[in-house]
C-alpha cells in the first residue's frame, strides 16, 4: 500500500469514527397517554381533514408537529384549534392530558355535553361559540390553576354548578349567551381575583349579592331575570351593564340596627386617593369630605363615650368571670367529695352525659316544617360523639330535614293508595304537598338496617345529597326521627323503564328505537358520573330497569344512587342461588361477593339487552334455554341474522340495521364474564353518543301509512370501534 492509499484509508476511517461520535438526531417521543388522548379526540371529531398531521392510531404529535399542538419535551402543553369548522364531540380521555395548560376549541361546531373529565391542570379553557349542551362539568372544581374560562355562545342549560370554591386564580369568566337558569351559586363569592364576568343573555334568576364584594372591573349581567336590589358596591365597577333584569327600584333597605358595615371590597387596593371606597359621592363623582372641625369634635366625643362604656363592660366581664370560676370550683369540690373513694375523679376533659346531650341538641336541631332549609356548604369531616349516637357529619346536610308527622300527613299515613313501589330497603310512597308539588318518599324498613348502619345513616344522606346530575334522581330531604329512616326524592311522573318495557299493552306507547338509545345514553352518563367523577367512586350495586325512572320526555333518571352505603354487607347475606336468579348481577358477584364499578357495567349491559329485546333478565315462563337473557342472547350478538330475530317485536322492525349492530357490540363488551375486559362507562358514553348521532329513521308516508325507509348517513360505513 503506497503512502497516498494509506493516507486515504486513514482519512476515511477517521471520518467514519467522527460520524459515529456525532450525537444522533433527537426525535420527540410524545408521552403515550397524551398520544392516546389526542387519538380519541381526533376520532370523536370524525377524523377532520383540517387537523393536518393528526391520526386516529399511531403517530407522534410533538415530533410530527400536529396542527395546533404545542409541546414541552414529550408533554403536550397546548391544543389550539379555534375556527376550523370542527364537528363531533370532545372525546373521553381529556383527563389523560395531565401537562396541558391551554385548550382552545372555540368557534367550531362541536356538540353534545362538555365531558365530565377535563385536563386537570389547565390555565386557559376556551369552548366559546360551539353547540355544547348540558352544564359545566363538576371536574372544573378541581382545576385550581384555571385563569381563563369561556363557554359563551353555546346551548348550556340548567343552573350554574357550585364549582368555583377553589378557583381563586380565575380572572376571566364568560358564560354569556346560553340558556343557564336558577340562582347564582354561592361559590362565586370565592373568586377573589375575578376581574371580568360576563353572564348576559341567559335565564338566570334571584339576587346578585354574591357578586357584591368581588374585585370586578368589567361586569355584564344584562338580559336575565335577576331580582332584588342592586348592591351599592356595583357603583365602583368601571364597566357595568345591568339592563333587561327585574331589579327593585329605589335604594337598598338599610342593614338591621347595630350591625357593622360590610367589609370593604378589594377595590380598596386600587384606590390611591386615601378615601374609603364606601364614602358617599356627589353627582360629579367626587367624594364628600366632612369638615375637619366637625370630624375632630365627633371623634373626641365618640372616643370619650367609647372609653367609658368599654371600661364598664370590662369590669363587668371580669367580675362575671371571677364569679363563674368560684362557682365552678365550689361545685367541683362538692362532687369530688361525694365520689371520692367510690368512682374516683373524672379525668380532665371528660364531658357528662347531660353536657353531650345538650351539645348534640344544639348542633342537630330538628326541622319539622316541610319547607326545606337554605342550602349550606358541606364539610367532609366527621366528629365522634360518645353518647351512643356514633359518628355523624359535623356540618349540616344540604337535603331538608322532615319530621315523621309531616311526611305522614302528605302520604295519608303511608296508605296503600299512595304506594308506588317497593324495593329491598322498603316501600316508596307518593306525597303531594299543599302547593301541588309531588315528592317520592322511601320508607326504609328498620329490619333492613343493623345498628351500626343506623349510625351511618346521616353520613350516607350527606353523601347522597351531594350527587348532582341530570340523569340521577335528586335527594331532596330525609327523616331520622323516632327510630324512623325516610328519604325524600323528586317524583318522576312516567314510571320505570321496567314497566314501560314489560307492562305497557298500548302499542302506541311502545318505546321507539331512538328513545331506547337515548335512555341507554342517559343511564350511561349517570354511571359515568358515579364511577369517574365522584371521588371516591360511587358503586350503584343495584342497577336494573326498575331503578331507571322516565320523565315525560323519556329522559332517564337513575334512582337509589348511594343507597348501597346503607347495606354494605348485603352481598354476604344473599346466597349465590338468589344472586344468580336476580338476572342483573355480574358473575364475580355471584361467585365471590365482590362488587366493583365493573359489576355495574355488567348490569348496565343487561339493561341494554332489555332495551334491545324487550325481554326480562330472567323469565321462567320461557323454555329453559331462553330463561336467562344473557346466556341466551350473548352468543348471538355478533350474528346479524340471529340479532334481527332477537329485536323487541314492539319495534315492528323500525330501526336502522347498523345502529342495531353497534348497540349489540356495546352490549357484548359490557356483559363479558371477565371484569377487566369490560369498558369504562366514559367509553360507553362516547360510543352511544356517536350511535345516537348516526341513527336516523325517517318515516315515508304511503297510501297505507305502513311503509318505512331508513336513511343511513355515509359515515355509517365507518368501522365501529371503542
Amino acid at each position: 500500500m503506497n503512502s497516498n492509499s494509506s493516507s486515504a484509508f486513514h482519512f476515511m476511517a477517521a471520518a467514519f469514527l467522527f460520524q459515529l461520535l456525532l450525537p444522533l438526531p433527537i426525535h420527540a417521543a410524545t408521552d403515550p397517554s397524551d398520544v392516546q388522548a389526542l387519538e380519541v379526540i381526533f376520532s370523536s371529531l370524525n377524523n377532520p381533514l383540517q387537523l393536518s398531521g393528526w391520526r386516529s392510531t399511531g403517530g407522534d404529535p410533538c415530533g410530527e408537529s400536529w396542527k395546533g399542538i404545542s409541546c414541552a419535551g414529550p408533554a403536550v402543553i397546548a391544543i389550539q384549534v379555534s375556527g376550523l369548522g370542527l364537528n363531533g364531540t370532545m372525546g373521553y380521555l381529556l383527563s389523560n392530558l395531565f401537562s396541558l395548560r391551554t385548550l382552545d376549541l372555540s368557534n367550531n361546531n362541536i356538540h353534545d355535553t362538555i365531558p365530565y373529565q377535563l385536563p386537570p391542570n389547565l390555565t386557559y379553557l376556551n369552548l366559546a361559540s360551539n353547540n355544547f349542551s348540558g352544564n359545566l362539568p363538576y371536574s372544573i372544581s378541581n382545576m385550581v390553576a384555571l385563569n381563563y374560562l369561556n363557554a359563551s355562545h353555546n346551548s348550556l342549560s340548567m343552573s350554574v354548578g357550585d364549582v368555583f370554591t377553589d378557583l381563586e386564580h380565575l380572572s376571566i369568566l364568560d358564560l354569556s349567551f346560553n340558556n343557564l337558569s336558577g340562582d347564582l351559586p354561592n361559590s362565586f363569592s370565592s373568586l377573589s381575583n375575578l376581574s371580568t364576568l360576563y353572564l348576559q343573555s341567559n335565564q338566570l334568576t334571584g339576587p346578585v349579592n354574591v357578586l357584591a364584594n368581588l374585585p370586578i372591573d368589567d361586569l355584564n349581567i344584562a338580559n336575565n331575570h335577576f331580582t332584588g336590589w342592586i348592591p351599592k358596591e356595583f357603583n365602583l365597577i368601571p364597566n357595568l351593564q345591568l339592563g333587561g333584569n327585574s331589579f327593585d327600584n329605589g335604594p337598598a333597605p338599610p342593614p338591621p340596627p347595630y350591625t357593622p358595615p360590610p367589609p370593604n371590597r378589594s377595590h380598596n387596593n386600587r384606590n390611591h386617593s386615601g378615601i374609603p371606597t364606601n364614602t358617599p359621592r356627589g353627582s360629579n363623582g367626587e367624594a364628600f369630605r366632612p369638615d375637619r372641625h366637625d370630624s375632630k369634635k365627633s371623634l373626641t366625643t365618640g372616643a370619650i363615650v367609647g372609653i367609658v362604656v368599654g371600661s364598664v363592660l370590662a369590669v363587668c366581664a371580669l367580675l362575671a368571670l371571677f364569679f363563674c370560676f368560684w362557682k365552678y370550683s365550689k361545685v367541683k369540690d362538692e362532687k369530688e367529695d361525694k365520689t371520692q373513694g367510690s368512682l374516683g375523679s373524672l379525668p380532665v376533659g371528660t364531658a357528662t352525659n347531660r353536657e353531650m346531650q345538650e351539645q348534640r341538641a344544639k348542633s342537630v336541631s330538628p326541622i319539622t316544617s316541610l319547607k326545606p332549609p337554605p342550602s349550606e356548604k358541606l364539610m367532609g369531616e366527621r366528629v365522634h360523639v360518645k353518647n351512643g349516637s356514633g359518628k355523624r357529619p359535623r356540618a349540616p346536610i344540604t337535603a331538608a330535614s322532615y319530621s315523621v308527622a309531616s311526611l305522614q300527613t302528605v302520604t295519608n299515613s303511608f296508605s296503600q293508595e299512595c304506594l308506588v313501589g317497593e324495593g329491598s330497603l322498603g316501600r316508596v310512597y307518593r306525597a303531594e304537598l299543599n302547593n301541588g308539588k309531588v315528592l317520592a318518599v322511601k320508607k326504609i324498613d328498620s329490619a333492613a338496617l343493623t345498628l351500626q348502619e343506623e349510625d351511618d345513616f346521616l353520613e350516607a344522606v350527606s353523601n347522597m345529597s351531594r350527587l348532582r346530575h341530570p340523569n340521577i334522581t335528586s335527594l331532596l330531604g330525609y327523616c331520622a326521627e323516632h327510630g324512623q329512616r325516610l328519604l325524600v326524592y323528586e317524583y318522576i311522573e312516567n314510571g320505570t323503564l321496567h314497566d314501560m318495557l314489560h307492562f305497557v299493552d298500548d302499542s302506541s306507547k311502545a318505546l321507539t328505537w331512538n328513545a331506547r338509545v337515548k335512555i341507554a345514553l342517559g343511564t350511561a352518563r349517570a354511571l359515568e358520573y358515579l364511577h369517574e367523577v365522584c371521588l371516591p367512586s360511587v358503586v350503584h350495586r343495584n342497577l336494573k330497569s326498575a331503578n331507571i325512572l322516565l320523565d315525560e320526555d323519556l329522559n332517564p333518571h337513575l334512582s337509589d344512587c348511594g343507597l348501597a352505603a346503607l347495606t354494605p354487607n348485603t352481598e354476604r347475606q344473599i346466597s349465590t342461588q338468589m344472586v344468580g336468579s336476580f338476572g342483573y348481577s355480574a358473575p364475580e358477584f355471584a361467585m365471590s361477593g365482590l362488587y366493583t364499578v365493573k359489576s355495574d357495567v355488567y348490569s348496565f349491559g343487561v339493561v341494554m339487552l332489555e332495551l334491545l329485546t324487550g325481554r326480562k333478565p330472567l323469565d321462567s315462563s320461557r323454555i329453559r334455554s331462553e330463561q336467562s337473557l344473557v346466556r341466551w342472547a350473548a352468543p348471538q350478538l355478533h350474528d346479524i341474522d340471529a340479532l334481527a330475530k332477537m329485536v323487541d317485536p314492539a319495534l315492528n322492525g323500525i330501526y336502522p340495521a347498523k345502529s342495531l349492530s353497534r348497540f349489540a357490540d356495546i352490549i357484548a363488551l359490557c356483559v363479558q364474564p371477565e371484569p377487566e375486559f369490560r369498558p369504562p362507562m366514559s367509553e360507553v358514553v362516547q360510543t352511544l353518543v356517536r350511535l345516537l348521532q348516526r341513527a336516523s329513521v325517517i318515516k315515508r308516508r304511503s297510501s297505507d301509512e305502513s311503509g318505512f325507509s331508513y336513511k343511513i348517513p355515509e359515515h355509517e360505513a365507518t368501522e365501529f370501534s371503542f
